[in-house]
């Protein structure tokens, strides 16, 4: 199967994919057959942001024929950000296009989980993930909401984090799941990988790129 990512949305989360995609398909001992197109990041933020749901669609689409002229059997969508519009984009792809938030559905039922707080961008918090989770309780940061989600978009574009901006998150994870019963965060944004990798925040955390990686090998094999 060859894999059509839409990636650059941002080029943290592209490069996070590739090499877990890499490594998971050698554990696999699957071939990995994987071309990825660049998307703008600042386009879809602000497509998201104005929901423009339209507009991106037909942006996605463009780059979903760039993937089926490389010889892609699908493609996906390596923001979460970007599954604001996933309907739309489902109507003009010329590929099935897999969803990534359709899989930490199931894993969550899979593992009893029923309450997560999510950790994201503007749009995936203020949409509790567009409305996509059925089998879970979403629960969002209570108190910075608005500045933590544009603390994460600045981490996207730029590819770094700050000390202090990995405080800011590791903290808001505590606030939910001490405040709110959350029984672990989802890492809703894959560029959250710069604040959590290599930490132990003292609580569960779901990481929805491994989740949407083992369904791309899932479909391979």
């Amino acid at each position: 199967m060859h894999i059509g990512l839409i990636g650059g949305i941002g080029p943290a989360a592209t490069i996070a994919y590739y090499g877990r995609l890499v490594a998971e398909f050698k554990a696999a001992q699957l071939p990995l057959e994987l071309t990825i197109v660049h998307a703008d990041v600042a386009v879809l933020g602000s497509n998201a942001t104005n929901n423009n749901s339209g507009a991106q669609a037909e942006v996605f689409a463009n780059h979903i024929r760039q993937l089926e002229g490389a010889g892609c059997d699908v493609a996906t969508i390596t923001a979460l950000t970007g599954h604001f519009c996933f309907e739309e984009t489902v109507k003009l792809s010329p590929l099935p296009l897999v969803s990534a938030i359709e899989p930490i559905d199931r894993y969550c039922k899979a593992q009893g989980i029923k309450s997560i707080g999510l950790l994201g961008s503007p749009p995936v918090l203020s949409s509790h993930l567009f409305g996509q989770l059925g089998n879970v309780k979403t629960v969002t940061p209570q108190t910075n909401m608005e500045a933590l989600g544009n603390a994460y978009m600045e981490m996207a574009g730029s590819g770094e984090c700050s000390a202090d901006t990995r405080t800011r998150f590791l903290r808001a994870g505590t606030q939910m799941i001490e405040d709110q019963g959350a029984d672990a965060i989802l890492l809703a944004g894959t560029d959250l990988g710069l604040a959590f990798d290599d930490q132990d925040p003292g609580y569960p955390v779901i990481e929805a790129l491994n989740i949407h990686v083992a369904e791309l090998v899932a479909l391979a094999s």
